[in-house]
């Protein structure tokens, strides 16, 4: 979706302006990836349907500091600053973009979900404008920087969050509009609380506790 997009984002405002120039390639290749299924949906009749989530965490998530993305990255520094007992945490941008997140066990029942729906059901979700295309989304978003504060709390870090504003904060609100999937019959079921939660202890029990993980130079050792 383009970079300043109006919130919330409908199905429809895909490619109606410039991307974001910090992850452009990435979604080039995601929308080239839809585009493909509509054209062959056109061109050879088949039923392709393109799912659109939004940002994802949870279990099995890639926590190096180096490549990961913002949840499991927060998680990771704040559990290694409690442990080693550091007075503050710094954390890219401003704080004040909004994101909004979908824990991986949602986006796994609501594809599950989709492929159930009815003959009927389906073939109209193939027929919308744009076609073949739904969000899955939580349905509400937060700032960068009440998130980091909520995983503060649940690691239990209890020093002061600094905030680098030279590093930048990339698009300023993602918030999908889930209204096409809700009137289907289909929302998600896990809040960021719990869905933290069960992330933080999967950090706990599989990544922290792995024999082969360096700390210092943030290597996560591949299963």
């Amino acid at each position: 979706y383009p970079r300043d997009c109006p919130q919330p984002i409908k199905e429809e405002y895909m490619l109606t302006g410039p991307l974001e120039p910090t992850n452009d390639a990435y979604s080039v290749a995601k929308i080239a990836g839809l585009k493909m299924c509509q054209a062959y949906n056109r061109q050879y009749g088949t039923q392709f349907l393109s799912v659109m989530p939004i940002n994802l965490y949870g279990p099995n998530d890639n926590f190096d500091l180096e490549t990961s993305h913002v949840i499991p990255a927060l998680i990771r520094k704040f559990y290694q600053a409690q442990r080693d007992h550091l007075p503050t945490v710094p954390v890219w941008g401003t704080g004040k973009p909004r994101r909004e997140f979908l824990y991986v066990d949602d986006l796994a029942e609501a594809c599950v979900f989709l492929l159930s729906l009815s003959d009927e059901q389906y073939g109209q979700l193939l027929q919308d404008d744009p076609p073949a295309l739904i969000n899955i989304g939580y349905g509400k978003d937060m700032s960068i920087r009440e998130l980091a504060e909520l995983i503060s709390r649940i690691v239990g870090y209890e020093g002061v969050i600094t905030w680098d504003s030279s590093r930048p904060d990339g698009t300023p609100q993602k918030l999908l509009d889930v209204t096409k999937l809700g009137k289907l019959g289909w929302n998600a079921k896990f809040g960021l609380q719990e869905g933290l939660g069960r992330t933080f202890d999967y950090f706990k029990e599989n990544v922290y506790a792995s024999p082969n993980i360096n700390m210092k130079q943030h290597v996560v050792a591949k299963k």
